[in-house]
């Protein structure tokens, strides 16, 4: 379970004083608490390995967000440990799908579900969220998904 390689990671961290990558590891651990605490409070249980793969996708686009902005700001030390997050928490991904493989992913995702339109863009992006969770950018493979069904 992605939540228990984590935990260890974070005591392995400890023991080689590894004080970027331990603090970064709380901070996953801290936020994943936080989503466990709000789907509580909805009723929902406690996050599944697919939901913490959304939240750490969430959180890395967050820090490339920063990473621009320093770089922007001049503020080169900043970017850098923004980077070294972004790195750490990377690390619990599953490997990235090629562009290639994005689109045909989506290819087979329409063919599966028939979608004739932009009225079915939501089944063809549930089909891609369940079979292909924390390996591709969904705002980008939105994208391409909107010009497949309106080409």
């Amino acid at each position: 379970m992605l939540r228990d390689d984590i935990n260890n990671a974070v005591k392995e961290a400890m023991k080689a004083k590894d004080e970027r990558k331990l603090s970064t590891l709380r901070m996953v651990n801290s936020t994943i608490k936080n989503a466990d605490i709000d789907a509580r409070g909805s009723g929902k249980p406690p996050l599944s390995d697919a939901d913490i793969l959304a939240v750490l996708q969430k959180m890395i686009k967050q820090r490339q967000e920063a990473v621009e902005l320093y770089d922007k700001g001049g503020r080169a030390e900043l970017a850098a440990q923004e980077r070294e997050e972004i790195a750490v928490i990377s690390a619990y991904l599953p490997k990235q799908m090629s562009d290639d493989e994005v689109k045909k992913a989506i290819a087979d995702a329409i063919t599966e579900t028939g979608a004739a339109g932009m009225k079915d863009m939501g089944k063809v992006i549930a089909v891609l969220r369940t079979k292909y969770a924390g390996q591709m950018d969904f705002g980008k493979a939105s994208g391409l998904v909107k010009a497949a069904l309106s080409g």
